[in-house]
């Protein structure tokens, strides 16, 4: 499991327009089931997505081609982790059942 931690770089850059276009982008994946949860960091400084994708090499690729990343909007980092605890709620989301 990934967490992606993704910063905005030019936040002049950030449109109604872009945002629609990376949500809209990003949204393919979680309908495959790849990207978890996702949202915006409070504050506005960029965001948060937690993936399921099977390699890092996969979510890089994912991520380059992000509208935000393309447009030298925000920048990300990867932190791999496996999970080994979750609240009975998240044990199947988890897949620790």
């Amino acid at each position: 499991m990934f967490l992606i931690n993704m910063v905005f770089t030019d936040i002049t850059k950030l449109t109604d327009k872009l945002t629609e276009q990376h949500r809209d982008y990003i949204g393919k994946e979680y309908l495959q089931n790849k990207l978890m949860f996702g949202g915006r960091k409070v504050p506005r400084t960029g965001g948060i997505i937690l993936s399921k994708h099977q390699s890092q090499d996969e979510l890089i690729k994912l991520l380059d081609a992000d509208p935000f990343i393309e447009n030298g909007v925000a920048s990300y980092s990867i932190i791999e982790f496996v999970p080994v605890m979750a609240s009975r709620e998240f044990e199947n989301v988890l897949g620790l059942t």
